[in-house]
């Protein structure tokens, strides 16, 4: 008889240490390696990252991807393709009921930087985008799309028309914000007291896809912020109904006015197919411009184009953003040429900047 109570007992223990063994199994955290190690990790942009985490133990858990806090992904693999600068945190955990295993990566996406080649060129090498304002030289030799890739490594001649009008280019480089140096040098032809100055933006190539699509931002000139300067300024051209003469323009500051070029010349650009267009950005002071028997147009003292008659040079560090605080830009890709000041300058038709070549001083030794 005891020896059958000596049987159960034992049966009954085996089988508590048994069930007891399987419950310290299945309460085993996690234990899981990273193929990616380190913390800090440095990539570029459009550049991509894989991650993995190997099971060590073979134990089950719930695994999960958070970029900066957002949910990516349930499995044991993960890619990262930043398309934008910036520093991201890419965390990574595994968990049951026997605990959890984390991972953080913190990755610092630089900016991608073009670097200067044999064959690259100090000229801005491409025109993305050529849109003028109605002017006595558009639709001529001067203001055509033909006229704006003249500046297209080398030097040329093109007109951006009344205020507004503008053209976007690029370089195929990264033109390098040097510390203490003008950047740029950009040409256009105007005489001591007769200047027609244009705004400069600039952009970084921040997504790295070739394309002027990021953020534009204002070199700070001058006259910048002085009265008479508007920001988030816009003007809407009206296409005369004869095709030809002045061109109407308002503005939304409620004021209006014409553009005037003569009765016969057709100076409302041909490849607009719109019967209205709108250009935006920022206006200049007129305070330069002397009327009189013989008009004149002052320069500014720096930072804008077609100001200087020895060449306009350009800082990138005096880069703005919209709320007027400076940028710190590494290197540019991209510039963009806007004539700034709205003026009828009598018998010499509108006030247009003029164009005829944009360098990267940091080639010119």
């Amino acid at each position: 008889m005891k020896a059958k109570h000596y049987l159960v007992l034992s049966a009954l223990f085996l089988t508590l240490f048994t069930a007891c063994k399987k419950d310290k199994e299945t309460l085993e955290a996690p234990a899981v390696q990273m193929t990616v190690e380190g913390t800090v990790l440095n990539i570029k942009v459009n550049e991509t990252i894989a991650f993995s985490a190997l099971n060590v133990n073979g134990k089950a858990y719930q695994q999960e991807w958070k970029l900066d806090g957002e949910i990516q992904g349930n499995g044991s693999d993960y890619e990262f393709s930043p398309i934008q600068s910036g520093i991201y945190t890419i965390e990574y955990q595994a968990k049951n009921s026997g605990g959890e295993f984390v991972w953080s990566y913190t990755v610092n996406v630089g900016l991608p930087n073009i670097p200067v080649t044999p064959g690259s060129s100090a000229y801005v090498k491409k025109v993305f985008e050529y849109l003028p304002g109605p002017g006595q030289f558009i639709n001529r030799a001067s203001g055509t799309l033909t006229a704006a890739k003249s500046l297209e490594g080398k030097s040329g001649l093109v007109s951006l028309g009344a205020w507004g009008g503008y053209i976007v280019l690029g370089f195929d480089h990264t033109v390098i914000n040097e510390s203490g140096k003008d950047d740029l040098v950009i040409f256009g032809n105007p005489l001591a007291d007769f200047a027609e100055p244009g705004i400069v933006w600039v952009m970084k190539d921040v997504n790295g896809n070739g394309l002027p699509d990021d953020t534009w931002y204002e070199i700070k000139g001058s006259e910048y912020d002085l009265s008479g300067y508007v920001r988030d300024y816009e003007v809407t051209y009206t296409r005369p109904a004869a095709g030809g003469g002045p061109v109407a323009r308002r503005d939304n500051k409620g004021n209006s006015g014409t553009v005037n070029m003569g009765t016969k010349v057709q100076g409302y650009p041909s490849w607009v197919s719109a019967n209205e267009y709108t250009l935006k950005g920022s206006l200049l002071p007129s305070t330069n411009i002397k009327p009189g028997n013989r008009i004149t147009s002052i320069p500014f003292a720096f930072g804008y184009a077609d100001n200087l008659s020895d060449g306009d040079k350009i800082d990138i560090a005096n880069a703005v953003d919209a709320t007027g605080k400076p940028v710190a830009l590494a290197g540019i890709d991209f510039i963009k040429i806007q004539t700034g000041v709205q003026a009828n300058m009598g018998i010499l038709g509108e006030f247009s900047t003029e164009l005829l070549g944009i360098i990267d001083l940091g080639m010119i030794k």
